[in-house]
């Protein structure tokens, strides 16, 4: 049995674009129907949780009808190659419908609920809807799984240790420029290949060398594959 290369994937909202999930930053994008300050903070939960809990059923139901695209299910079948963890900037469950079955969640999970007193409390939704109402067991209202602006990204310690195995670290479908993902690239070794897939123009961090194929997700997974197999394929 050869050793498989250690291959860290961080993907990001482009990743999934393709399935037909909105980006929140996207021009177009989710932001025009509502104010992020009036859904996505902790400020928001306290003044109008029910506005929230509509804003992330719609997520859900939306997701119910999303599927994995090319990207994904290409990224899950690099397993049979290498030792791959995802890193996902996203909320929602396709790497794992893919069947990629590492998958850390940085900005927590879209089909899950947490205790609004107890974060450590986190419960499966069933379905798409989390009702005003629904408590833990402790008796608090469920809110979303899901980590809001202004927020701490309790994944984060986890997410470094995991890029400073990398043989090999992919950013795919998030710019470079988003904090603090971003700055996992930076706790990748100086040995490990850097690969970034992305359709739009970026500038790659300077004092790296990083190899850029510039295409969308489901494309850019499909000639990542090739030109890793040619390079690290037995």
């Amino acid at each position: 049995m050869t050793h498989k290369h250690k291959l860290i994937v961080l993907s990001g909202a482009g990743m999934s674009a393709e399935s037909g999930i909105r980006t929140f930053r996207d021009m177009g994008g989710l932001w025009e129907e509502y104010d992020v300050m009036e859904v996505a903070t902790p400020e928001a939960w306290e003044r109008d949780p029910e506005l929230v809990q509509r804003f992330y059923n719609d997520r859900r139901r939306q997701l119910l009808d999303c599927k994995p695209n090319k990207g994904h299910y290409g990224l899950a079948a690099l397993e049979e190659h290498f030792d791959v963890q995802i890193i996902t900037q996203n909320v929602d469950d396709l790497h794992e419908r893919a069947g990629s079955s590492k998958v850390l969640h940085l900005h927590g999970e879209l089909k899950k609920a947490q205790s609004s007193a107890d974060p450590g409390l986190v419960y499966d939704i069933d379905g798409w809807e989390l009702k005003m109402g629904d408590t833990c067991e402790k008796g608090s209202q469920l809110r979303p799984h899901v980590v809001w602006f202004g927020e701490p990204v309790p994944a984060m310690v986890e997410a470094a240790e995991l890029s400073t195995q990398a043989d090999i670290f992919v950013v795919v479908g998030t710019s470079l420029n988003v904090y603090p993902a971003a700055g996992l690239l930076g706790y990748a070794p100086s040995s490990a290949s850097l690969w970034l897939i992305d359709p739009a123009d970026v500038l790659p961090p300077v004092n790296r060398h990083v190899e850029i194929i510039k295409e969308k997700a489901g494309r850019g997974v499909e000639l990542l594959t090739r030109r890793l197999l040619e390079k690290y394929g037995e």
